[in-house]
Formats: structure tokens, C-alpha cells, sequence
């Protein structure tokens, strides 16, 4: 059986994070695992399903809203700052390194899409973590852009991106924008169907969920490269959930960061776009992540 309980933890600035915290009723100090969702995305997005395979297999787990989204502090809402959620990220290992009912010596990471860069990142730079699972990650923010963006629409947002920095330079909250919307017509950051679906899925009542997000973010995410981290996260062991027709963090990209990873790492592949590894492909992808965990936290390597 398993007990999920709500969490909170302090980070940089005194802004509080929140999350759920999955312990099952196991004895003695259990290994654990972080995790939290891609870009603009909150724990009700279905990261409770994976969280509940990995602790029927007896993991801890903690998944965690970024800050400035679903139920955690920050202002402003809505903007999406890797490099400040990667150390938010930090202080989540903390919280389990000091949990009473978690072995601080088998602690492990798993991020998907935008958070799935962020693993890579983490993986190559906190070496408290003991294995990394990076799902359908971002590897390349240049290249995604050069794709989602047509060439003849480059300039304008980029005039876009120049008149919000005017604008906060005068004392203005940051510009927001939708995050997805169907209309290829309304400035958004993602129109394609499956997106629109997925972020836009039904969650529990009493939660918010706003289609918004600031305009600096699309600005950063352009400037992210967690590829560039992937050939130093060795020796902490590596798997890596690739959808083999994602065209949101892109299959190409996805399978060349593998290569350029160093062993221990494992590859598993999905049919499918971006979020078939949440939808149709779930029990592969949550399987390949449990029995990754179960064989590098176990204790006994």
C-alpha cells in the first residue's frame, strides 16, 4: 500500500514549492526519486500515474509543481526559467536527502520534455544523484525553434521578445502569451492537436491550470542546450525515453544526445509523438523507468 501526502519545501528567495510526497508501507529508509513535469505543465498532468508505479515498486517519491505554477509560490506565474528551476530542483533532492523514511545514498531523478533537458543537466552536476531517467527530453532549444518557428516569422517574434524587454524595462509585468491553442492564428506555443489535448486535459476540481505563459519564456527556451551536458553525466547511469515521430523535442536530436552520452545508459524507444510516452505508450515508458531505479538504487551495485 501506498500513502500519498501533501508536501511543501522552502527554496532560493523563501518561495515555497509543493508536491506530493508517495511513501509506501515498506520498512527501514526506502530509495527515492524526484520528479517533476516539462514546460508549463503541473503534477496533475498525469505525472501521478508514474509517480504510482514507482512507488508500488518501493520507491519514495516526490513530484514537485515549479515555481510559479499549479500549487507552489513564485512570482511571476506562468514563466518558465530552466536555469531557476534546475536549482529549485537542488533543493527537492534536499528535502529527500533529509526525509526520515528515504536512504539519502539512493536518491534518483526522472524528467520529462523540458524537465527532461533539465535531468540531463542535473544528472552532469549533482552527483548526489545515483540514476537519471530523461523522458521524450528537450536537447536543443536552436534547433526546436528553427523547426516550430517558420523562417519568414523569425523576425516578427522577434520584435515580440524586444518590445516585452522595453516593457519591463519600464516597470511592466512580463508579456504572457498562451501556452497552446488550436488557432495557428493566436500566438501560442504550441498549436499542434495532441498538444492542445494533453495540456488542456480535464484535472481534479479545486486545481488551476491557467493557458498562459510569460513571453520570456519562449525567448529562453530558445536559448536552453541541456544536450550540451549529456556526454558528462557518466558514471551516473542514463536512460533515455525517445518517441520515435516526437516533433516537439525532436526524435533526431533526441537519438543523436544518446549516442553522445557515455555508458552506463540504456535507450528505449516509443512509437509515436511527444505525449504518446504519457498516453498510449505509458506502461512501456513508466516500466522502462521503474526497472531502471530498481536495478542502479537497489544497494547493490
Amino acid at each position: 500500500m501506498v500513502e500519498r501526502q501533501d508536501v511543501e519545501f522552502e527554496t532560493d528567495g523563501n518561495v515555497t514549492l509543493r508536491g506530493w510526497l508517495f511513501l509506501p508501507d515498506q520498512p527501514g529508509r526506502r530509495p527515492a526519486i524526484t520528479m517533476a513535469h516539462g514546460y508549463a505543465g503541473i503534477r496533475e498532468h498525469g505525472l501521478d500515474r508514474f509517480a504510482q508505479v514507482l512507488a508500488d515498486a518501493g520507491f519514495v517519491v516526490l513530484v514537485h509543481d515549479h515555481r510559479g505554477f499549479g500549487a507552489s509560490d513564485g512570482e511571476p506565474r506562468s514563466d518558465v526559467d530552466p536555469w531557476r528551476q534546475i536549482a529549485d530542483w537542488r533543493y527537492a533532492i534536499s528535502y529527500l536527502e533529509n526525509h526520515p523514511a528515504v536512504d539519502a545514498s539512493r536518491i534518483g531523478l526522472w524528467g520529462t520534455s523540458y524537465a527532461g533537458g533539465h535531468a540531463l543537466v542535473l544528472g552532469a552536476t549533482d552527483r548526489r544523484l545515483k540514476a537519471v531517467v530523461a523522458q521524450v527530453p528537450t536537447i536543443s532549444g536552436y534547433e526546436q525553434g528553427l523547426r516550430r518557428v517558420a523562417p519568414d516569422k523569425v523576425a516578427d517574434l522577434e520584435a515580440v521578445f524586444a518590445e516585452d524587454e522595453r516593457q519591463r524595462f519600464a516597470g511592466k509585468p512580463p508579456a504572457t502569451q498562451l501556452i497552446v491553442s488550436p488557432d495557428p492564428a493566436r500566438p501560442a506555443a504550441y498549436h499542434a492537436p495532441d498538444a492542445v489535448a494533453f495540456y488542456t486535459q480535464a484535472v481534479p476540481e479545486g486545481v488551476h491550470w491557467e493557458n498562459q505563459v510569460t513571453v520570456r519564456s519562449g525567448r529562453a527556451a530558445r536559448m536552453y542546450e541541456p544536450g550540451q551536458w549529456v556526454s558528462r553525466i557518466s558514471p551516473t547511469p542514463l536512460l533515455m525515453v525517445v518517441a520515435l515521430d516526437d516533433t516537439i523535442t525532436l526524435t533526431d536530436t533526441g537519438l543523436a544526445a544518446y549516442e553522445r552520452a557515455l555508458e552506463p545508459k540504456r535507450l528505449v524507444t516509443v512509437p509515436g509523438g511527444h505525449f504518446d510516452a504519457y498516453l498510449s505508450q505509458f506502461e512501456t515508458s513508466s516500466a522502462a523507468a521503474r526497472d531502471w531505479f530498481l536495478s542502479h538504487l537497489s544497494g547493490k551495485d
